[in-house]
């Protein structure tokens, strides 16, 4: 057997082995290592065993020092495996510490996990739901309980919590406990009498029985959070002898000149967090005379900044953290302080030493307790975007951010890489990222730290890591070093992870990264792809922001030729058209997954001469059939990446009578109808799918039957030129029916194509309305029109007659514009190559070579040259000239078509006729000289 082991990774693995177990992990992988022979290519050692390890054989110890490495999760999957690492796995030792915010706890799966939580330390939870059912993990032993997302948390589950868990040491719930009054903190106090460290978030009054209660109850209570409290009792607080760190950041009603004389005579604190307060300068000196007190954070306190020179106190032995002063500077100073050798006579070390409180047990060193108060104030003052902050956050704030998330406490890992992922966003709604505060975190390092934050084994860290690496990557030069930096490839593995909100923000970045067309082939490479069809079609519910981001990322990777093969490849199509099937017809998940599965599917259907994605979509059961039901959605953007996707679509022959066949025809011209008031790229694919419908006759008359002309006409009218030019186009394909051409001249369409004839800045859709024109005017209208009733448009406009020579008169101005009359007398007189050559490229419309007839229509500009209006004859030949030109996209189809026509006969009676107009006769020529030259290329 071979087995290959990577010396990087080898020594990375020992040295990230901090278990008690780890002696054993190594032990472990140094004697198998002893059975194999070493042999180094390309610094790989390849280790070859002439026996199969046997796993079984591995010490119960050893296999548990491995178990601690994985995650929860994937302990649960190796109990599995049999009845030994069934017990193993369930060992009480890798059980410590659980974090359930990824998950709905319920009272069932609360139940299953009951079996293995009996010696549970360390639980992490979100909602008033998951607090719920923690009763039923019969937690006795539980130190430490954090929740997130309270808002709905009331005093009655607080208060069972409580009741359940005597032993809490800290316990933390935030933000917004609203719910929560002074009551529940009271019975917190009387069932949790070892309660060290409190820390409360988001309560509207905190009253000074609570506080009372806390001093009388829990003699051990170091360390209390009030943060952002409606109201907080000063003086009960300035009882709180035992108190050796206090926040109250963000309090709104304290009387700051009452308590800082208090809190500095009385309180016994070291360190105090006062941030986003009301409190003065005074205030802040009169803090700062304590003793005792060794920091005092003070972080976006206006009234403070607004006259920070007034604030005077002796620097050496204290530390004002604000945004006035040297933040790391202060962040080195209070380091050194907790990490004094056993010599320094500092104050801080005699006080850890116990001269200050000889009984005193701290939860947390001064250094540990300023990361915490610092990441919770700089992710509060980034999530409320106060303006005029940019000089702080360049100068110091990012630097602040990069180092909390090098920190030893998950928690501020966490809320560092939060920060950042927060601050560099200065617009939600359009994503819009301030390149001067990313390129910052990127020049500092930031890239590389939060990708070495992402591989950790912990979730709650791999999701904001990944989180913050998405938002920096919206800058196009962060994009680059997080690709330089091998972030792809960790976002791609990420991607993988059953942990919902990992995988969110993993397929977030790589949705910003796909933005760049020089990332989407690494992306590709990295096995992304795959990860991204798998999530999309793994949260099938409930997982809006995952199924968004991955339809977003396949989106952007889709419009890449090669990339969208490898979508379709992985089975995108499917996932894709499931996304566009299930999701809902009303709110958010159809705005947002709707939208990105459309405008996916929409990217896959457009490489339609490269690759067969388009032909593979439109067989996708069920497909055609929820895009058109997406063109009626209540949200503009998924109603236009709808249509985007069905004018796409709408080029392969089969996938266009399959639309029509699922309700096409109507859902578009219903679509055209009310999308007048709309956004310019609504009405453009709006049309442009009518376009790309009408080119088969039957659709053509069915649109004409249902109403589509009098939208199209109001379309043509657009004053956005990518508008009027695919309304014209599908306008044209129209004319060609007579009962259309008549209903286009009913409904004034006259007028709006001459407009566009004469005015229009495109050529493109000048050339079309020219063709449209000459198909009504060419005869075939007038056996429909025989015996049909007038209507007042046409006769206050002089009848069909009027509507003809107007017609006819703007018909002819357009081909003149395009005719240089000194070169088509010379190329008459001489029929020289170059004299023909510089009249056809005088004539020729570049654009209009991606034009596709058929030959029906082919043979009607045919026919159209032996009508007896000169002005129609010149029109045909020039349109022929157009769809013949050497290098057309369909050139050499269209002169297959004339030669099945039998069009050489008649283009060189065309170009030799004494009476037919001079452009008429040089255009046949120049068709007849392309027919050539495609038949020389042929030979060839």
């Amino acid at each position: 057997m071979i087995r290959r082991v990577r010396r990087k990774g080898l020594q990375a693995s020992k040295d990230s082995t901090n278990t008690k177990n780890a002696p054993a992990v190594i032990s472990c992988l140094e004697k198998t290592s002893a059975f194999a022979s070493n042999e180094e290519e390309e610094g790989v050692i390849y280790y070859e065993s002439k026996h199969e390890v046997d796993w079984t054989c591995l010490p119960d110890d050893t296999l548990v020092g491995l178990f601690s490495l994985l995650n929860y999760r994937d302990r649960a999957s190796v109990a599995s495996v049999c009845r030994t690492w069934h017990c193993l796995a369930y060992s009480s030792s890798l059980w410590n510490s659980l974090d359930l915010r990824a998950h709905s706890l319920d009272w069932d799966m609360a139940s299953s996990l009951a079996g293995r939580c009996a010696k549970l330390q360390r639980l992490k939870f979100r909602g008033a739901a998951a607090a719920n059912a923690i009763v039923s993990l019969k937690t006795r032993e539980l130190k430490d309980l954090s929740g997130d997302g309270c808002r709905d948390l009331t005093d009655a589950a607080l208060c069972m919590l409580a009741a359940r868990h005597e032993a809490l040491d800290t316990l933390q719930l935030g933000p917004d406990c609203e719910k929560i009054t002074s009551e529940a903190i009271k019975m917190v106090a009387i069932c949790c009498s070892n309660l060290r460290c409190l820390r409360l978030s988001g309560l509207r009054d905190v009253d000074s029985e609570a506080i009372l209660a806390l001093l009388k109850h829990c003699p051990n209570l170091t360390e209390l959070g009030l943060i952002d409290c409606g109201v907080v009792d000063e003086i009960a607080l300035s009882t709180a002898t035992s108190l050796r760190f206090l926040s109250v950041a963000g309090s709104r009603i304290i009387l700051w000149s009452s308590a800082a004389y208090l809190w500095s005579k009385t309180l016994n604190l070291v360190a105090l967090d006062v941030s986003r307060t009301e409190i003065t300068p005074n205030d802040v000196t009169c803090l700062l005379t304590s003793s005792k007190l060794r920091i005092l954070c003070a972080l976006n306190c206006p009234i403070l900044e607004d006259a920070s020179d007034s604030v005077v106190y002796h620097c050496k032995d204290k530390v004002l953290l604000a945004r006035f002063t040297d933040l790391i500077k202060g962040m080195t100073a209070i380091s050194s302080w907790s990490y004094q050798g056993p010599g320094s006579n500092g104050t801080f070390l005699e006080w850890r030493g116990g001269k200050i409180g000889q009984q005193e047990n701290i939860s947390m060193d001064l250094a540990g307790w300023t990361e915490w108060v610092l990441s919770h104030g700089l992710l509060r003052i980034a999530e409320t975007n106060t303006p005029g902050l940019d000089s702080f956050w360049l100068k110091q704030g990012t630097a602040v951010m990069l180092s909390l998330i090098k920190s030893k406490q998950e928690d501020v890992q966490e809320r560092g890489a939060t920060a950042l992922a927060t601050f560099v966003v200065v617009d939600d709604e359009n994503a819009t990222v301030d390149p001067a505060r990313a390129e910052t975190v990127m020049h500092g390092g930031g890239i590389h730290l939060l990708l070495h934050l992402a591989k950790s084994c912990r979730e709650g860290v791999q999701s904001e890591a990944a989180k913050a690496i998405a938002n920096l990557s919206v800058n196009a030069e962060v994009a680059k070093a997080v690709a330089m930096e091998g972030g792809i490839s960790i976002l791609a593995s990420l991607a993988r992870s059953p942990n919902r909100w990992v995988a969110e923000e993993a397929a977030g970045g790589l949705w910003n990264l796909s933005v760049g067309e020089e990332h989407k082939g690494a992306i590709a490479e990295a096995g992304a792809i795959e990860a991204l069809v798998e999530l999309a079609l793994k949260w099938p519910s409930g997982g809006e922001g995952v199924l968004e981001r991955a339809a977003g990322a396949l989106a952007n990777l889709a419009a890449d030729d090669k990339c969208s093969m490898n979508v379709a490849t992985a089975g995108g199509v499917h996932a894709l058209v499931r996304l566009a099937r299930f999701c809902k017809h009303e709110g958010v998940q159809e705005q947002v997954v709707g939208f990105q599965a459309a405008r996916a599917l929409a990217n896959l259907a457009a490489h339609g001469d490269s690759n067969g994605n388009n032909a593979a979509v439109g067989r996708e059961a069920g497909a055609l059939e929820a895009l058109v039901q997406l063109t009626c959605s209540n949200h503009e953007g998924v109603r236009q990446e709808a249509a985007g996707a069905l004018w796409n679509l709408s080029f392969d022959d089969r996938n266009r009578e399959a639309i029509a066949a699922a309700g096409g025809v109507e859902a578009l011209v219903a679509l055209a109808r009310s999308c007048s008031n709309g956004s310019q790229g609504l009405q453009e694919r709006a049309a442009g799918a009518l376009w790309g419908l009408s080119v088969s006759e039957a659709n053509s008359i069915a649109i004409g039957l249902v109403g589509g002309v009098a939208p199209l006409i109001a379309l043509a009218q657009s004053d956005a030129e990518d508008v009027h030019e695919t309304a014209a186009g599908a306008l044209w394909n129209l004319a060609f029916n007579p009962g259309n051409a008549l209903r286009i001249v009913e409904e004034e369409g006259v007028p709006a194509l001459v407009c566009l004839c004469s005015s229009s800045h495109s050529k493109m859709a000048r050339f079309m309305a020219a063709l449209a024109l000459a198909y009504m005017f060419d005869g075939r209208m007038d056996e429909v029109a025989t015996g049909t009733v007038i209507c007042d448009g046409i006769s206050k406009t002089g009848g069909l007659d009027g509507a003809r020579r107007m017609a006819m008169r703007h018909i002819e101005a357009f081909v003149q514009a395009f005719s240089d009359q000194q070169a088509l007398s010379v190329a008459a007189a001489l029929w020289a190559p170059t004299a023909l050559q510089q009249v056809a490229d005088s004539a020729r419309i570049q654009e209009a070579g991606h034009l596709r007839c058929s030959g029906a229509e082919v043979g009607r500009f045919v026919m159209m040259l032996r009508n007896g209006s000169p002005v129609l004859r010149a029109c045909a030949a020039f349109a022929l000239l157009q769809f013949t030109m050497p290098g057309g996209r369909h050139a050499v189809h269209h002169v297959s078509l004339l030669q099945k026509n039998g069009a050489g006969r008649v283009l060189r009676a065309a170009a030799a006729a004494t009476t037919a107009p001079l452009q008429a006769k040089v255009f046949a020529r120049i068709v007849l000289r392309n027919l050539e030259h495609c038949q020389t290329e042929g030979l060839k």
